[in-house]
């Protein structure tokens, strides 16, 4: 169990400029995260093995991309209690991202809104970072515990390359990570990286899942391991959206027969533009995605929707709007096979982990083979 209060460290970090704080908090994870400082933060992980996708996670809740963009703090977060860590967005190249200020807080909905625009070191200091944790490093050894944490390694493409060359970023980024991801996270539902939602419709969406399980074939003879890819998608789509994107992920996530062949997933869902549950409260009207409490019932409904659509077998990670233990199970109920959290994290912190995964493994959810 963390040593620290959690409310105490908010209170500190609620007085600061939002991003201040979050660089703060992950510098300060990357300093400690390799020494005995870290048990002020750290949580005994709950064993809840799930296998999805051909891999074993050691419990259902993992950590969404965005908040380590860099995979600077891998151990760390993973200190937390998480069975899976996904770091990321990166890009091809280094680039800033959008002009400051760019996060802000609404607690009143216990939200957040983010216009980062995938800031981040680029591809090789990501990599070199990844290589560098210690879960890599066992894992890599050989050495590491059968339910070792995993990692997901979430890609984009540069703010400056044109959505039609969208493709090679993501093969770029995907030669990059693909020896050192558990799985892979193909990011095209950012809303502050400007027409990348575009690459969630029925032609572009199906060329690049193409040209990707192409490259990923590849890979996969050249490294001789599997890394499943999972695609992160919006909230904001309507129910014939959710059903062409479920259609070209059952194209190239299931055999001819129709079983699923654990190469790909899906994530739902990323942040929303919507603003309806937050009028009126300060910042609101604030360009970019909100996440929090006001996603929960919008990502649901996704989640919902596709699995109808896709049936019980396929990968489904849930996220959006999980801000407590009851939030993680009716993502579960809505069909998720596993959960993520980001916004709940800043807003009531680790301790959200264990009590979500400690719920999920009293629910006794059936396991997705």
């Amino acid at each position: 169990m963390a040593l620290v209060p959690y409310g105490l460290a908010r209170a500190f970090l609620f007085g600061l400029d939002p991003e201040t704080a979050h660089d703060l908090t992950i510098a300060s994870l990357s300093l400690t995260q390799r020494s005995a400082l870290k048990w002020s933060y750290a949580n005994t992980r709950v064993e809840d093995p799930v296998k999805l996708a051909g891999l074993t996670f050691p419990n259902r809740v993992g950590l969404a991309a965005g908040l380590d963009k860099n995979a600077r703090c891998i151990d760390g977060l993973g200190a937390m209690g998480f069975g899976f860590v996904e770091v990321g967005t990166v890009t091809p190249l280094a680039q800033p991202g959008n002009a400051k200020p760019r996060l802000f807080r609404l607690p009143a909905a216990r939200a957040l809104i983010n216009r980062f625009g995938f800031n981040n070191d680029g591809l090789q200091a990501f990599i070199a970072n990844v290589q560098q944790s210690n879960t890599f490093r066992q894992r890599n050894s050989g050495r590491g515990n059968r339910l070792q944490m995993l990692i997901g390694l979430n890609i984009g493409k540069n703010a400056a390359t044109p959505i039609a060359r969208a493709t090679s970023d993501y093969l770029i980024c995907l030669d990059g990570v693909y020896p050192f991801a558990d799985y892979v996270t193909v990011n095209i539902s950012s809303p502050n990286t400007k027409n990348l939602r575009s690459l969630q419709g029925d032609d572009a969406l199906d060329a690049l899942l193409s040209d990707l399980s192409l490259r990923r074939e590849a890979l996969a003879q050249q490294h001789n391991r599997h890394v499943p890819i999972f695609l992160k998608i919006a909230p904001d789509l309507d129910a014939h959206q959710i059903d062409v994107i479920a259609d070209t992920l059952r194209r190239y996530g299931c055999n001819s027969s129709g079983k699923v062949n654990n190469a790909w997933g899906v994530i739902a869902t990323n942040t929303t533009l919507s603003r309806d549950a937050v009028q009126g409260l300060l910042h609101a009207d604030e360009a970019g995605g909100l996440s929090g409490t006001p996603v929960l019932d919008m990502s649901n409904r996704v989640v919902r929707l596709l699995r109808t659509a896709l049936g019980e077998d396929f990968p489904i990670i849930g996220v959006g709007g999980i801000m407590s233990a009851e939030d993680a199970v009716s993502k579960i109920q809505a069909g998720a096979d596993l959960v993520q959290i980001y916004t709940g994290l800043i807003y009531s912190g680790p301790t959200l982990v264990t009590q979500a995964a400690q719920l999920l493994k009293r629910q006794a959810v059936p396991e997705t083979l």
